[in-house]
């Protein structure tokens, strides 16, 4: 494995096979201080540069918290003498969005607690997986009197539904991995043991696809958000795209020349197609 030299006090960083592994580790529980969100705003803009990686995987040095929740005291010193105002330049939304927008794949491995702005974060990333019986969600700011600010009102009912999202928000209770699997915030809830080859596996098989498929593949999902029939448009011209590069033929050419579209190869497609031109 390479260390790549980000330059961080709270977050390890290794890049391997196309992979970034970012591990938090701010004690004693990863609670979302003002230089940890400094250097997750940073990691975001780093890693979408960073050539070498196409995959992040965000995870927690402490098994039983991945991200506490954004830190109460920094939230006690926000300035609050002038009058409230809307404004889209809330600087967490903003890194937020960074991660959910890049041409990388996100990837959340959140194996203990997360709560708060740390939900709100893992909410923002194009995967999540947990760990059964461990990994906890929750959202505690309306107990406090306050409400998510960090995007969790507007991300928890696009992915759980509004009555869920309510229950969530409002209920400002513990949701457990295997509920929130079924109610889809988690992508899987897996054994302890599995988590980590797993995610691994995933990764590394991601990073072996031809990368500007998974680049402009993820920038199709991201369009639907807009009404069906400009998603369906913007999807057809990234199709018409793909097909104007060298990847897309050859990767074609070799599936055909290993027998697709026969019964022996189709079995076992998703294993013939992995990395398909790095042999």
């Amino acid at each position: 494995m390479t260390t790549t030299n980000y330059d961080f006090q709270l977050i390890d960083v290794i890049v391997e096979a196309g992979v970034a592994w970012a591990t938090v580790n701010n004690p004693p529980v990863n609670v979302i201080t003002l230089e940890l969100f400094s250097e997750l705003t940073r990691l975001g803009k780093i890693v979408q540069a960073d050539e070498d990686a196409r995959v992040l995987v965000l995870k927690s040095a402490n098994p039983d918290f991945f991200l506490a929740h954004f830190d109460v005291g920094a939230i006690l010193q926000f300035p609050t003498e002038k009058e409230a105002v809307r404004s889209p330049k809330n600087s967490f939304h903003q890194m937020c969005e960074c991660f959910r927008l890049m041409d990388k794949v996100t990837v959340a491995q959140i194996e203990g607690r997360v709560g708060g702005g740390g939900s709100e974060l893992a909410s923002a990333f194009d995967m999540r997986f947990g760990v059964l019986e461990k990994t906890i969600i929750c959202q505690m700011e309306v107990p406090l009197g306050i409400l998510p600010g960090g995007g969790g009102t507007q991300r928890l009912p696009r992915m759980l539904g509004r009555g869920r999202a309510l229950e969530v928000i409002l209920g400002g209770n513990d949701l457990d991995a295997e509920t929130a699997e079924k109610w889809g915030y988690l992508n899987r809830a897996l054994p302890a043991e599995e988590i980590g080859p797993f995610v691994d596996d995933l990764a590394r098989r991601i990073a072996r696809h031809p990368p500007e498929a998974v680049r402009l593949a993820k920038q199709a999902v991201n369009a639907a958000d807009q009404p069906l029939a400009e998603g369906l448009i913007e999807e057809d011209y990234l199709f018409q795209v793909l097909l104007r590069t060298p990847e897309a033929p050859a990767a074609m050419k070799r599936f055909m020349e290993r027998g697709g579209q026969t019964p022996e190869v189709e079995s076992r497609v998703a294993e013939l197609v992995e990395g398909i031109l790095e042999d």
